[in-house]
């Protein structure tokens, strides 16, 4: 007995030689049978005979469009195969068998042609999925195993040699390699990683033999959630979309009867019924609005393409869509203008005191604490080659600084705050000194007092991408009228860097709650905003905006849950390219909405004027809803 999960391969399989052989098989067969057909009639071939042949190639012909009707009539909905059908029906029933013929040949084609573009834009997908090894390299109780990558635990050592595919989200445990992660990220340039760091599933390991322990099940790795995202999204309609396709149902009802009632009202004009009934199943072939059904998706699935093949994800049709009508972008500055890593950017010791000095004691007294501030003196220490010893005695001055002690005297690293609250007086000179560097934009200025000797001061600032400028102006040339900067730093900090940048607007010393109030202010204001952050304490603004744009969200399991707009790559032109790739869809689509209304209007007014024979109708029908098929394809290539 075959169980249910043994059957649906073969369900798979099946559906899959229905739609990728047999569909063309019957054009071509249609095709035979209309020259066939033909041959036979000049032969002067029996009437049964012919007759045979005629609906064989009816059979071809109408086999699919008529499943489709008949699986639409079951859920009360009309496709706009039923309009080609009748008018194919119609010609045999005036016996013009081979124009009926030619009808449904052309429309079948044209479907196959249309199923094979568009099967163009899931290439995002089956590269991705393309990604994942089916075997994997275990090591378990000391013998190594080659196991199917399902099989797969979390905790698990996997070994990875040059040349593998990392096969699921994991942590380096030994060993270093250099990874090409621009299958995820779009990013050309391999990264270096050693023990510690994040590999993610998908990406290449190009030098070095590793050990990696998995971290994610296949299920919730990276991979297969940027995998579900592209195909959710390409299953998303926008709101253009959706419209259409509501119209669709009432347009080709509408049809229907403005041909009924031409039909029955024409001939009391003095045309005959032959007549009259002929040009009615060309009005039902030349006023189908396929090419107006096909306009949106063609485009909207091959931009979500092509967005994917760059690391730029969209959880939609509508978000795309919304993102073409943004004018105003809002920062929030970490990790979007600037690294998001603080780094030491200025020592400036007393005199008598040298850097190095100054920096082996900051470094001692902030050993200890996790303060991404202390992470960054110690990171500089290290690159003097400092042997930074721990303190004997440690406390953190919660907003203000630390205390520590060695050698039993005191050190004092902090803001003027600290010193304050401390009742030790800081010399007016190192406080200017402070002030000049706050205004030049450093993020934190830290005093340094030790056993009643003012040592210097350091000065500590996340750093802004070297190209923010440059990616801003870009944004005003794509059509951005204002950029707004949000922002938890001081004031100083804030304006000095938006000067720099070329920011509109600087709200700074915020919390996630003020954000969230301010990106419903500014899109009171202005209307449509974009909203960039990382992902995690912004994700309230994140879902406030018209559009909400994680960056940098490789392996951030926050930014691929509450972002419409995915960038996996910490790239502030991924957001440039997401705008023009949007603006660029919507213009597409137009073209495509007024290309196919105009053919539409163009065949009717022809057929109720002058009269187009039922071939000629088809292939002006057909061919501009290849056209527009082909216009939504270009979006495929866009860069």
């Amino acid at each position: 007995m075959t169980t249910l999960s043994q059957a649906a391969p073969w369900r798979q399989l099946s559906q899959w030689f229905h739609d990728e052989i047999l569909e063309p098989l019957f054009v071509v067969l249609t095709l035979i049978g209309i020259v066939v057909g033909i041959w036979l009639e000049g032969a002067g071939a029996p009437d049964s005979l012919t007759l045979l042949v005629h609906l064989a190639t009816y059979f071809f012909g109408a086999f699919y469009a008529v499943r489709a009707i008949i699986e639409a009539l079951r859920h009360w909905s009309i496709e706009v195969d039923l309009l080609m059908v009748l008018a194919a029906l119609g010609a045999a029933y005036l016996g013009d068998f081979t124009e009926g013929a030619i009808l449904l040949f052309l429309f079948s084609l044209s479907n196959v042609l249309q199923a094979y573009a568009l099967r163009r834009t899931e290439q995002a997908i089956t590269s991705l999925m393309a990604l994942r090894p089916d075997t994997v390299r275990v090591r378990r109780h000391g013998h190594e195993l080659d196991l199917a990558v399902e099989h797969v635990q979390v905790g698990d050592i996997v070994i990875l040699r040059p040349g593998d595919r990392v096969p699921l989200d994991s942590v380096i445990e030994r060993g270093v390699g250099t990874f090409d992660e621009s299958a995820l990220t779009g990013e050309s340039m391999p990264v270096q990683k050693g023990p510690g760091m994040t590999v993610l599933a998908g990406t290449l390991n190009q030098t070095g033999a590793l050990e990696v322990r998995v971290t994610k099940p296949a299920s919730e790795s990276t991979l297969a959630r940027v995998i579900a995202m592209v195909s959710e999204a390409q299953a998303r309609k926008a709101r253009t979309q959706s419209f259409l396709e509501r119209f669709e149902q009432r347009y080709a009802i509408g049809v229907i009867a403005a041909v009924a009632l031409f039909i029955l009202l024409v001939p009391l004009s003095g045309m005959t019924f032959a007549d009259t009934f002929y040009r009615g199943m060309v009005l039902l072939t030349v006023a189908s609005p396929c090419a107006l059904v096909i306009s949106v998706p063609a485009a909207l699935l091959s931009a979500i393409a092509s967005g994917a093949r760059r690391g730029v994800l969209f959880k939609g049709g509508v978000h795309l869509e919304e993102l073409s009508r943004v004018r105003v972008i809002a920062f929030d500055k970490t990790g979007t203008l600037t690294f998001g890593k603080p780094v030491v950017t200025d020592l400036v010791p007393m005199t008598g005191v040298s850097e190095y000095e100054l920096l082996a004691t900051i470094a001692r007294a902030e050993q200890p604490s996790e303060h991404p501030i202390a992470r960054a003196i110690l990171r500089a220490a290290e690159e003097q080659s400092i042997d930074v010893v721990p303190p004997e005695q440690f406390s953190a001055v919660t907003g203000m600084g630390v205390r520590a002690t060695w050698d039993e005297i005191e050190t004092l690293v902090g803001s003027p705050r600290l010193f304050e609250a401390s009742g030790i007086a800081v010399p007016t000179e190192l406080l200017a000194q402070a002030d000049a560097l706050m205004k030049q934009g450093r993020g934190s200025v830290l005093l340094v007092w030790r056993g009643g000797r003012w040592l210097g001061l350091v000065a500590v600032m996340d750093r802004e991408r070297p190209d923010a400028a440059q990616q801003i102006a870009a944004l005003r040339a794509a059509g951005i009228e204002r950029i707004v900067m949000l922002t938890g730093d001081n004031a100083l900090v804030a304006e000095a860097m938006a000067q720099r940048l070329g920011v509109d607007e600087v709200y700074a010393e915020l919390l996630p709650a003020d954000k969230l109030h301010l990106v419903e202010q500014l899109r009171q204001r202005y209307g449509g905003v974009a909203m960039v952050g990382d992902g995690v304490n912004d994700a309230p603004a994140l879902a406030a905006a018209t559009v909400g744009i994680a960056m940098g969200a490789a392996g951030t399991d926050a930014a691929l849950e509450t972002a419409d707009l995915v960038l996996m790559r910490d790239d502030l032109g991924a957001i440039v390219y997401a705008l023009r790739l949007s603006r660029r869809t919507q213009r597409i689509i137009w073209q495509n909405i007024v290309f196919a209304l105009a053919v539409v209007v163009v065949l009717v007014l022809t057929t109720l004027t002058v009269g187009v024979p039922l071939p000629l109708g088809v292939v002006g029908h057909e061919g501009s809803t290849i056209i527009v098929v082909l216009n939504g394809l270009r979006l495929l290539l866009f860069r």
